[in-house]
């Protein structure tokens, strides 16, 4: 079934001359590495410029429309590594309340993995692009909140709640007992895998490898509390 955005689901033979050179992606990631560059952040604006090719332009685009391990790898970049590049390259200027900022993350992550909803965001063009920006936007809230000085009891505790929301997702899409997501059904073959095992795949990338960035930064905001001076008695 072609993909709204992505096109027709890629398969081995054509997979690498895939790319997807859309102007308007291109100029938009440009302007973000400018833009970062001019705040004074420029490493990390254009590294998230760098994951945001790798997300939109390079043959991923076009692999996440057959798989839905792709997809989940797609997503994992998006919310895990370009949104807290995001974060540092514009860290705000105003601290808003992380509580909030983590329900609706995590309720915009469930919302996109149910599947009429995700089946909506392939199928048409207005759904893939509100799915990107609502996670990638939410995500790169909840970062700037965890990331602020000052804040990092309550980010490591975002942190490891985010860790144990995707672990829970990922283990229901792991075990689920069929293929949950119709628009790879019929797309999965071609990969030596079935609908159930490709979903499997994306259940256990969500599973672990997705939350190790969270992990990693928790355990660094940790250092940084422990090493943070005690006022004296």
């Amino acid at each position: 079934m072609p993909i709204a955005y992505c096109g027709i689901p890629a398969i081995p033979a054509d997979v690498w001359m895939r790319w997807n050179f859309d102007p308007a992606v291109l100029l938009a990631l440009g302007l973000l590495g400018f833009a970062a560059q001019r705040a004074g952040a420029a490493r990390a604006g254009w590294g998230a410029a760098a994951v945001g090719f790798v997300i939109f332009i390079s043959p991923l685009c076009a692999l996440s429309a057959a798989l839905f391990s792709a997809r989940v790898a797609h997503h994992a970049l998006l919310v895990a590594v370009m949104a807290p590049l995001l974060a540092l390259a514009f860290p705000g200027r105003r601290a808003l309340p992380l509580a909030p900022i983590f329900a609706v993350h995590m309720l915009i992550l469930w919302a996109w993995h149910v599947p009429a909803f995700y089946a909506w965001a392939l199928e048409t063009v207005a759904g893939y692009w509100f799915m990107q920006a609502t996670l990638l936007a939410s995500a790169m809230l909840l970062w700037r909140a965890a990331l602020r000085p000052g804040a990092e009891a309550h980010g490591i505790a975002a942190l490891i709640g985010t860790v144990a929301q995707m672990g829970m997702l990922g283990a229901i899409i792991t075990f689920a007992p069929r293929p949950l997501y119709f628009a790879h059904w019929l797309t999965t073959e071609a990969w030596g895998l079935s609908a159930l095992e490709d979903q499997q795949l994306g259940g256990l990338i969500m599973w672990v490898p997705a939350v190790l960035p969270y992990l990693a930064v928790a355990a660094w905001l940790g250092m940084r509390l422990l090493a943070a001076p005690r006022p004296a008695r």
